[in-house]
């Protein structure tokens, strides 16, 4: 799923900040080498980037960072991800 079809009834951003989301989202599912739009995780994702931007993030690799860190990557292990807490960001 595109974070474009999630943003696309949220009013909450302009334009610009939409190309900066969108941006972030690629990155982020580069970083976790996520491929597959339907994945789960991918959507997990996209709801993520909103939440932090609704926070007024608006940086794509502090974006990318923060989501990042609420997943625990770990390249080493297998799938990448280690942990799922909504509450680690901080």
């Amino acid at each position: 799923m595109p974070i474009r079809l999630l943003l696309e009834h949220d009013h909450a951003f302009t334009p610009e900040h939409v190309k900066i989301l969108v941006a972030a989202f690629e990155d982020t599912l580069h970083a976790l080498e996520l491929a597959d739009r339907e994945d789960q995780l991918t959507i997990t994702v996209a709801k993520l980037i909103i939440q932090f931007a609704k926070e007024d993030e608006r940086d794509p690799r502090r974006l990318r960072d923060l989501v990042l860190k609420i997943l625990r990557v770990c390249p080493k292990t297998s799938g990448g991800i280690t942990k799922f807490s909504e509450h680690e960001a901080d």
